[in-house]
């Protein structure tokens, strides 16, 4: 498969996922605080720190397959462009506490989740 139709194949499945599980979040937690956003990159990073030691230190995947799951359905799945919008929305509103949070949330689970993923996927 071509590696670019990959990418693109797999960005649609990982948006439409975002969205999917974001508004599920949404519905359950409420908006006053972007969980959905939170999750969404935690879980994508936990992912991508699996994928990466599977796909490319066990399996040797094809690079097609490599694109599709990494660039294209986690790329698509996780979104640094929505957690900026939404930090800056709630620096407009004043909810400074609740801005700090979500970039302090997002970046520190984020990073320890790819860790998570990697050391895992490791193990086995």
């Amino acid at each position: 498969m071509n590696i670019a139709l990959a990418v693109g194949a797999g960005g649609a499945v990982g948006s439409v996922l975002r969205f999917v599980l974001s508004s599920a979040v949404a519905r359950v937690a409420g908006t006053a605080f972007p969980y959905g956003t939170v999750l969404v990159n935690v879980i994508g990073s936990f992912l991508i720190g699996l994928l990466y030691v599977w796909l490319m230190e066990r399996t040797g995947a094809r690079p097609d397959l490599r694109a599709f799951l990494i660039v294209g359905v986690l790329g698509g799945f996780t979104t640094f462009s929505s957690l900026s919008l939404e930090t800056v929305t709630l620096l407009m509103q004043q909810s400074y506490f609740r801005a700090v949070a979500n970039v302090i949330c997002s970046v520190l689970l984020c990073i320890g989740s790819t860790c998570l993923g990697i050391m895992l996927a490791r193990q086995f």
